[in-house]
């Protein structure tokens, strides 16, 4: 009986630490988000990524 007990306060312990980790990340998720968002809004260099310009092709160095 004694190791029941102990499996169920273990597996108590296990769902309370994955919530919280689970609750961590939908935070960071969401700061992460509204920064996009906001930074999109203000005409950030991320925002304007994708020109019409083709990217320099880069050769590569020769020896």
């Amino acid at each position: 009986m004694y190791a029941y007990e102990l499996h169920v306060i273990r597996s108590a312990e296990l769902r309370r630490t994955a919530q919280q980790e689970r609750l961590a990340r939908e935070a960071v998720r969401t700061r992460r988000a509204a920064r996009r968002a906001r930074n999109a809004g203000e005409g950030a260099p991320a925002a304007e990524s994708h020109s019409d310009r083709p990217r320099r092709l880069r050769l590569p160095r020769t020896a």
